[in-house]
């Protein structure tokens, strides 16, 4: 037999004996940088500023799978990954799925709502964080920086770096841990 021939072979014999994974979502097809912990780990307290100026914690959004981007107006990656947050926001009912996208613009929530309009945001709030604690607390060493928190208030996950936070696969391991489905 050729080569070739037994190459064949052999991919066909790993492919049926390879076991059937129980998620829809290999490792391999989330995006590179994204750290999955082998189990959750508690998320600092750290106090934000809401949508309409009022004082908030993380610990407001338990009983939500919490997709938490640190980010700011002026880094050029957190621009680009802006509209993935917002397309992956309007593929879940926020009851269930939140992206807080947490700004640590000291210019305030103005910067934050124009860019938002300039580059046609439609399902994200502004968040903010202008003193910078929140990039510490959370032990980031860079922006932007993004936090999975599941229901429970605790880390799953993160990635540090620019992502398509829109893909399939983000989405579907998205659905998988929140234990919820996307919008039509």
């Amino acid at each position: 037999m050729s080569n070739r021939t037994w190459a064949m072979i052999l991919v066909a014999a790993l492919a049926f004996a390879t076991p059937l994974s129980s998620t829809p979502v290999t490792a391999t097809e989330l995006p590179e940088r994204l750290q999955i912990h082998e189990s959750a780990r508690p998320v600092p307290a750290i106090a934000i500023k809401g949508p309409l100026g009022e004082d908030l914690t993380l610990a407001g959004f338990r009983g939500k799978f919490v997709v938490l981007n640190v980010w700011a107006t002026w880094c050029v990656p957190c621009r680009k990954e802006m509209p993935t947050l917002d397309r992956l926001q309007g593929l879940f009912n926020k009851e269930d799925v939140v992206v807080v996208a947490l700004s640590l613009d000291r210019k305030g929530k103005e910067v934050v709502d124009r860019f938002f309009r300039d580059i046609g945001i439609k399902h994200l709030e502004s968040y903010l964080d202008p003193s910078g604690r929140a990039l510490r607390d959370l032990g980031l060493v860079g922006l932007p920086g993004t936090l999975l928190i599941d229901r429970d208030g605790r880390e799953i996950g993160r990635l540090l770096g620019e992502a398509d936070w829109s893909g399939q696969a983000v989405v579907e391991f998205i659905k998988a841990r929140a234990g919820a489905s996307t919008q039509p």
